[in-house]
C-alpha cells in the first residue's frame, strides 16, 4: 500500500504540522490543502498588488524548516499551495532548495486559470492525472493551482499503481480517501460533535490514508498523537461540505452512498466498497470577483424595550445614509432579570454594502457615531468608526473538460498535456427527497437537545450550506430518516424557512445530508451572517429541543 498523510487543511492551519508528520512515523507522501473559496480571493488580491505573488507563502516557510527532513526520509510532497501562481511557487522552491544546499526535483501543474474579464481569479477544478505525471517524471515535490482537494491524494495513488482513466472504482476509493484527509484534523477528532468523549482532544494528530491497489484504504494517524480515528470521526468528515451522494469530480463520479466503514483496531478505520462511474464532461469553475465595499458597526441595547430601541436605530440610520445596502441583525443575547450589564444587553449589528467606498466607509460609520447622544437610552457601541473594506463574491460556472489546457510541468522543464478523460457521461439526476413524515407512535417521548443523540457537521459551498447528520446506531437512524425532513429543518432552523432545501440519505453512513440553497448569499467573503461559513449550523441544530421516543436514546 501507499501511505499518504495530510499536514494542512486550510491556509493558516497548524504551522508545525509538516514537521510533526515527517518525524512522527512512516510516510510515503505528505499532502497539504491550502485553497478554499475565500483563499482564492485573498491570493487574487495579493497577485493584483504584486504579480510575482498569488501562492500560499506559508508553505514556503514550512519548507524552509523541513525540506531537508522530507528529502532525507524520501517523503514526496504534494500541495495545492501554488494557488494562482504555481509556476511562481515552483521557482521560489527551487531557489530555496539551492539556498539550503538541498536540491529538489520540483514539478507543477498548470492550466486551471481561465480568463474572465473583471474577475480577480477564475479557476477550473482540475483532476489528479497531472499530479501523477509529475511524480512519474521524477518530482519529489509537486505544487498545483486549483485542483480538487481530493486530487492531492488520488494523484500519488495513480502514480504508484498505474491506474487507468477508466479504473473508476479505484479512482473513487482514492477520492473518498482524499475527501477524508483534505481537512486535516477534522478526520481525527477536530471539530467533532462528541468531542467530550475523546480521551485526548487537545492536540489531534493529522490523518493518514493507507491506500491499497484496489482503491480501498485504512484511515489512521501517527502513533502517540492526540485525537482519535473512529468510524464516527471519519463519518463526520465524509459529511462535510458535500451535496448529492453522486460526488462529482473531474476524474470520476464517486458514489458516496456506496462507502462502507469498519473499525479494525485502535485509530484504524477501513474504507471500502466504494463505487465510481465516468466523470462529467464539464469542470467546475470558481470565479472570485470584487463585490464592492462593506462596513459594520454594533450597537449595545440594554434593558427594556429592546425591539423599540432597535427600530429607532433603523429609522435614524436609514434617514441618515439611505436604505440601499443597509442590513440590520438583532441578536437577542439579553436575559430576563439580569444580574450584569452584559446579560441585560442585546446586540444590533448594522452592515452596509455599496460600490462606493466613501458611502460604505466614513459616511456610514460616522453617521452611526453621531447617534451617540440622540438615540435610545443607554446608547453605546462596541466598534469605532472606520473605513470600508472590499469584499468578494464567489460564483461557479461550468466549462468543458476538453477546453482546459491541463498541463504537467516536469522537473526537467518538459511539459506534458493531460488529455480530457476518454470516457465521460452526464451523471443521472439525483432528485432530492423531502423525507417521510414520522409515523405515529405511542412511545413515551423525552424533550431533549437533538445533539444529545445525533452528531452533525456543516459547512459552506459558495452561497449554499450543508448540514450532515448521523445516527450512532441503526435504530436511531430509522427514527432520524423519518424525522429529519426538509420541512423539519425549516422548523428547527428558522433562518432557512424560505429557502430551497435538498435532502439525501446515506444509509451506509446512517446519515442524512441537507443542502440549504442560498443561505450564505454571495458566498463566504460577502456574507454578513453571524456564521458566514455555516461551520456552526450543525451545532445550532444539535442545540434545538426535540421530542425523541425513549427507546431511541
Amino acid at each position: 500500500m501507499i501511505r499518504i498523510g495530510n499536514a494542512s487543511g486550510f491556509y493558516g492551519d497548524r504551522f508545525s504540522a509538516f514537521q510533526e508528520m515527517l518525524t512522527g512515523g512512516e510516510l510515503d507522501v505528505l499532502t497539504g490543502d491550502y485553497l478554499a473559496e475565500l483563499t482564492m480571493l485573498i491570493l487574487g488580491r495579493d497577485r493584483a498588488r504584486d504579480s510575482s505573488l498569488g501562492y500560499a507563502r506559508t508553505f514556503l516557510s514550512q519548507m524552509r524548516a523541513c525540506l531537508g527532513e522530507a528529502l532525507d526520509r524520501g517523503v514526496t510532497i504534494v500541495v495545492n499551495a501554488g494557488g494562482l501562481n504555481p509556476a511562481g511557487l515552483a521557482a521560489a522552491l527551487t531557489e530555496l532548495a539551492g539556498t539550503l544546499g538541498r536540491p529538489a526535483s520540483i514539478g507543477y501543474v498548470t492550466g486551471d486559470a481561465l480568463d474572465r474579464p473583471g474577475a480577480l481569479a477564475a479557476n477550473a477544478y482540475l483532476g489528479a492525472f497531472g499530479i501523477a505525471e509529475c511524480l512519474r517524471g521524477g518530482a519529489n515535490i509537486v505544487v498545483t493551482g486549483r485542483v480538487t482537494d481530493a486530487s492531492l491524494v488520488v494523484g500519488p495513488a495513480i502514480a504508484r499503481y498505474g491506474w487507468e482513466r477508466t479504473d473508476f472504482d479505484r479512482l473513487a476509493g482514492a477520492t473518498v480517501a482524499g475527501h477524508i484527509l483534505e481537512c486535516g484534523t477534522q478526520a481525527t477528532g477536530g471539530n467533532f460533535a462528541f468531542f467530550t468523549e475523546l480521551a485526548d482532544p487537545l492536540h489531534p494528530g493529522f490523518p493518514i490514508a493507507e491506500i491499497e491497489q484496489d482503491g480501498s484504504c485504512v484511515i489512521t494517524k501517527h502513533r502517540g498523537t492526540g485525537g482519535a480515528v473512529t468510524v464516527e470521526t471519519v463519518t463526520a468528515q465524509l459529511l462535510y461540505e458535500i451535496d448529492s451522494p453522486d460526488y462529482l469530480g473531474p476524474d470520476v463520479v464517486t458514489r458516496f452512498d456506496s462507502i462502507r466503514l469498519t473499525g479494525t483496531g485502535p485509530d484504524r478505520v477501513s474504507v471500502g466498497g466504494v463505487r465510481g462511474g465516468p466523470p462529467p464532461e464539464t469542470l467546475k469553475v470558481g470565479v472570485s470577483s470584487l463585490g464592492g465595499f462593506r462596513n459594520s458597526m454594533t450597537f449595545v441595547l440594554t434593558g427594556l424595550d429592546i425591539d423599540a430601541k432597535a427600530a429607532l436605530v433603523r429609522d435614524q440610520l436609514t434617514e441618515a445614509v439611505g436604505p440601499d445596502g443597509l442590513e440590520f441583525d438583532l441578536a437577542r443575547t439579553d436575559h430576563a432579570d439580569p444580574e450584569t450589564t452584559e446579560t441585560a444587553s442585546a446586540l444590533l449589528h448594522v452592515h452596509l454594502r455599496d460600490g462606493d467606498p466613501k458611502r460604505a466607509g466614513r459616511a456610514f460609520s460616522q453617521a452611526v457615531v453621531e447617534l451617540a447622544l440622540g438615540s435610545y437610552p443607554g446608547c453605546t457601541l462596541t466598534t469605532p468608526p472606520g473605513d470600508a473594506v472590499p469584499y468578494g463574491v464567489f460564483a461557479t460556472e461550468l466549462v468543458a473538460q476538453r477546453s482546459v489546457e491541463h498541463t504537467a510541468v516536469l522537473p526537467d522543464g518538459g511539459r506534458v498535456p493531460i488529455a480530457a478523460p476518454p470516457v465521460m457521461a452526464t451523471p443521472p439526476a439525483r432528485l432530492s427527497d423531502p423525507g417521510a413524515r414520522p409515523r405515529p407512535t405511542n412511545k413515551t417521548t423525552l424533550r431533549v437537545p437533538f445533539g444529545t443523540v445525533f452528531g452533525a457537521r456543516s459547512g459552506d459551498k459558495g452561497g449554499d450550506a450543508n448540514v450532515g447528520v448521523w445516527a450512532r446506531n441503526d435504530s436511531r437512524y430509522e427514527w432520524l430518516r423519518e424525522f429529519l425532513t426538509a420541512d423539519r429543518i425549516r422548523e428547527l432552523l428558522p433562518e432557512t424557512a424560505n429557502l430551497p432545501i435538498d435532502r439525501y440519505e446515506l444509509p451506509n453512513l446512517r446519515a442524512v445530508n441537507l443542502v440549504i440553497r442560498g443561505l450564505l448569499g454571495p458566498g463566504v467573503a460577502g456574507s454578513t451572517r453571524f456564521d458566514p461559513q455555516a461551520k456552526a449550523l450543525g451545532e445550532w441544530l444539535r442545540a434545538r429541543l426535540v421530542d425523541i421516543p425513549e427507546g431511541t436514546r
